[in-house]
């Protein structure tokens, strides 16, 4: 390959004329990564369960002049997904970019946790991200690449007493899942990574964080000592949806403060 002009390095975060497709995009995570995408210049599509919610996310798209897209999908529903991915080649023509950024959180004691719980945990963070790439991956596969970037969580790297069975079951699986794909789908051109934050400030983690007990469990943990924000996600995001990641596929990038370093 040619190396890059001076120029081309420049420009390699630059995602001007790119399609992302960002799961989850009502929440904390999912809206951050959507409106941090379309900053670099990508039009984006927002998946939630319903269209009321994202209508914030969508308006800060639109305000930085990008064109953006709400499409109601359940991501656990290979229905839902085949209607997202039709209605944003139907939209846009393309996807170059799919974060799937989706998923939902249960805590309970190991030996009480309720199975129709890990039951949903495990279809929104597990299947919900299979049908999402796979549904992507056959049209990356078709346009000759694209970047996936999957969600983890540092809670696939190790255990934690607060009650994560379920989570941090299912983020294992989605580390396995994404250097699987990365292995597979390599010879597409398309490249596979994850980001795996640390605790992070959402409405669905205030709970944890404002305990001033369990917050303390989270932080001692965490070399930089704080929580994460979303912002923090961002760079990460955009790293691995431009081509300044053309060379790294199968990685898992722990964005934790330091959390997975001892």
């Amino acid at each position: 390959m040619k190396p890059k002009s001076p120029e081309g390095i420049k420009n390699l975060f630059d995602l001007s004329n790119k399609v992302a497709i960002v799961t989850g995009g009502a929440g904390a995570l999912g809206s951050t990564t959507a409106i941090g995408l379309a900053s670099y210049g990508a039009d984006v599509v927002v998946t939630g369960r319903t269209l009321s919610t994202l209508e914030k996310t969508i308006s800060e798209i639109e305000k930085l002049g990008r064109k953006a897209l709400a499409v109601v999908c359940d991501v656990s529903k290979q229905e839902d997904v085949d209607l997202l991915v039709r209605k944003t080649l139907e939209h846009f023509g393309k996807i170059d970019i799919l974060v799937t950024a989706a998923g939902i959180a249960r805590r309970y004691p190991a030996e009480e946790f309720p199975l129709e719980d890990y039951d949903l945990v495990m279809d929104i963070n597990v299947k919900g991200t299979f049908l999402c790439c796979q549904a992507v991956g056959k049209v990356m596969k078709e346009q000759g690449g694209g970047k996936i970037i999957t969600v983890s969580s540092v809670r696939a790297f190790a255990g934690h007493q607060g009650g994560y069975a379920a989570y941090s079951m299912s983020k294992g699986a989605v580390n396995i899942l994404t250097k699987q794909l990365a292995t597979e789908w390599a010879k597409y051109s398309i490249t596979v990574n994850s980001i795996a934050p640390t605790i992070f400030w959402t409405p669905l983690t205030q709970q944890v964080l404002e305990d001033e007990k369990l917050k303390q469990i989270f932080l001692s943990r965490i070399p930089l000592g704080r929580a994460a924000v979303t912002e923090d996600m961002t760079g990460s995001v955009v790293f691995f949806a431009s081509s300044a990641s053309d060379f790294i596929t199968g990685q898992i990038l722990y964005v934790d403060g330091g959390c997975t370093a001892g």
